[in-house]
């Protein structure tokens, strides 16, 4: 008994990586966009803004301007970016407009900078998070915001220059704030963050799942494509045996010598075969080995009827190709394009290495097409044409068809490789 081992998708911790990456880049690009419009903001406002206020707008921008477009240069050109960046954007966002609210508590009032509107932009940046963010990142990035937004409030508070009141009624009649609203900020920080690092949390498992559910049904569509093949070979060799014996049948009586060399000829082919049967590819010398053990059988056959050439490129010989793909090509061209001719026919097998691809060859000059029907495959080019669509998918060119100059070619062009693409190995504790 034996199992197939096969490539292990993308692991969900890579595939988040590379989106989040990509978020990366897309959040900074819209963080150039919102910077460059509170550019234009401040600018409207400077005016009507005292000149500390507008020192405050201006050294708070250009500093995060300065480092959205600096990071852009330095790290975008890169294929990742570093792991880092994503954590200390969010901790630069927060701790920017933090420092823009207490700027405005220090250059003007406290009151005025705690019911200023900037303040929702802890929301936006909350937000945001699930987008690039890791779990763990999200709870830290919210328990930033709300630690940073409650020490400034207790900082304004101990410095004696925060007008305060208890009813929020009363607060909003006057310049004073109301404790009861601050706490509610506060207390609203903290369900925002924890939805954030939730919805980021529910992102990465629904991820995990999906990426579960994605190889269990790689893996289940691989033990289909396992099952099909063998059900080919299993279709292929009664195939063989049936036109081989009926070979050995024809020739007991009548040159006894023959049919021997033929048994002995069969037997050892089918040790071979016998010997690759759980193999989906072999190395080519070995695919060879029993393609010429059963053209020796059919050279018993037709003696002067067939002659067999091989050219087979030094650079190809490493390579893996499908396990029992030639044999059948082989016996289609003999018994439907050499056997029906009068004279003698030839035929010629070529493998040959080109580039990253392997490219073989079975050409016969035999009878060719006959007639204008269309072409209707048997079992040697439709389980062909099968196992390497099972095999490589669409990095595969299988061609068969008539020849202009007569005769009958088959070309196949596979990915070349040396090692087998799906390794086997003994199931633990089990046998055969």
């Amino acid at each position: 008994m034996v199992t197939v081992r096969f490539p292990d998708p993308d692991s969900q911790q890579q595939l988040l990586a590379r989106e989040r990456d990509s978020a990366e880049r897309l959040l900074n690009g819209v963080r150039l966009v919102v910077l460059a419009l509170l550019c234009g903001a401040a600018l409207a406002y400077a005016p009507q803004l005292p000149h500390a206020l507008n020192v405050v707008n201006a050294s708070l921008l250009a500093i995060t301007l300065a480092w959205t477009v600096g990071q852009h240069r330095i790290f975008y050109q890169r294929e990742r970016l570093p792991v880092w960046l994503s954590v200390t954007n969010s901790i630069i966002d927060v701790t920017a407009l933090t420092a823009l609210i207490a700027g405005y508590g220090v250059a003007y009032s406290p009151d005025l900078a705690l019911k200023a509107p900037i303040m929702a932009a802890y929301f936006v940046i909350l937000a945001a998070l699930p987008v690039a963010s890791t779990t763990r990142k999200a709870a830290w990035v919210s328990g930033l915001v709300v630690a940073e937004y409650a020490l400034l409030t207790i900082a304004f508070l101990l410095s004696g220059n925060l007008t305060t009141v208890l009813s929020p009624v009363s607060a909003s009649a006057s310049g004073a704030v109301s404790l009861l609203d601050e706490g509610a900020k506060v207390l609203l920080l903290a369900c925002a963050g924890a939805v954030a690092t939730y919805a980021t949390h529910w992102q990465e498992r629904l991820s995990r799942r999906f990426s579960e559910a994605a190889r269990e049904s790689q893996q289940l569509q691989a033990r289909l494509d396992q099952a099909r093949l063998q059900a080919l070979r299993l279709q292929l060799q009664p195939h063989f045996l049936f036109n081989t014996l009926n070979t050995i049948t024809a020739l007991v009586h009548r040159d006894p010598p023959s049919a021997e060399r033929m048994v002995t000829g069969l037997s050892e082919l089918l040790r071979v075969s016998l010997g690759t049967a759980d193999e989906q590819e072999v190395r080519l010398d070995r695919e060879l080995e029993v393609l010429r053990h059963y053209i020796d059988i059919q050279l018993v056959r037709f003696p002067d009827r067939l002659s067999v050439r091989f050219d087979i490129d030094p650079a190809a010989r490493e390579a893996m190709v499908p396990s029992l793909l030639l044999q059948p090509l082989v016996e289609n061209a003999i018994k439907h394009g050499i056997t029906p001719r009068v004279a003698a026919g030839h035929l010629n097998i070529s493998v040959r290495r080109q580039a990253e691809m392997l490219s073989l060859e079975v050409v016969d000059d035999g009878v060719g097409s006959r007639g204008t029907k269309p072409m209707v495959e048997g079992v040697g080019l439709g389980n062909a044409r099968a196992r390497l669509a099972s095999l490589y998918g669409p990095r595969h060119r299988f061609e068969a068809g008539p020849r202009n100059e007569g005769g009958f070619n088959v070309t196949i062009e596979i990915p070349f490789h040396t090692e087998p693409r799906f390794p086997r190995e003994p199931v633990a504790g089990a046998h055969g």
